[in-house]
């Protein structure tokens, strides 16, 4: 069956996202060029060119692509507690089958400190997260699920510190993390530190 001509740039797009997140596994994101990038896909830099114009683009559009979707199963679920404790549990899951993609993420994330063309792109990937998380919060206070005394804006910055800081210490020394202890004990503290 003949391909139409979105679906060989999805798969081109898709194949290019990917060998830019293994190079960036691989020797970090200033070795990230776009000749490397098309070669390692099997195109031309040309291609890379065309789909993202330069380095900038596809590194924005790489830390798009490695943070969408990262815990599965949350469309659809009303902002509030449990879906919460099922963001924290599903990112810590998640963690435990880390693939190239969401290691690129927080490669690219923790590079950030020290790049300043990337600084722009994960604080506003960052925002985007409290802002999710503080939804949370506010939606379990209103519906009585959350105690009122809880800071929307601080509960957001400490889960995404915890959830990073858990992620690069499983990224740094694999075998020293147990992600399935702290699914069941990060959630329960969460669950202990918010419930009503």
């Amino acid at each position: 069956m003949r391909r139409t001509q979105q679906e060989r740039r999805d798969q081109a797009e898709a194949a290019l996202l990917t060998a830019a997140a293994e190079l960036v596994v691989e020797q970090g994101v200033r070795s990230l060029t776009l000749a490397r990038v098309g070669e390692r896909a099997g195109y031309s830099r040309g291609i890379v060119t065309h789909h993202f114009g330069g380095k900038q683009a596809l590194v924005e559009r790489l830390a798009r692509a490695t943070q969408a979707g990262f815990v599965p199963g949350l469309d659809g679920l009303p902002p509030g507690l449990d879906r919460l404790l099922r963001l924290i549990d599903g990112y810590l899951g998640e963690l435990g089958r880390i693939g190239a993609f969401h290691q690129a993420f927080l490669l690219l994330w923790a590079e950030a400190a020290t790049q300043p063309e990337l600084a722009p792109i994960f604080r506003e990937r960052d925002a985007a997260f409290r802002a999710d998380l503080r939804d949370d919060v506010e939606a379990g206070i209103a519906d009585g699920s959350i105690t009122a005394d809880a800071g929307a804006d601080e509960v957001a910055t400490a889960v995404v510190g915890q959830l990073r800081g858990i992620a690069l210490q499983r990224l740094l020394a694999p075998d020293s993390v147990d992600t399935e202890a702290l699914r069941r004990s990060v959630t329960a503290q969460w669950r202990r530190a918010l419930a009503r």
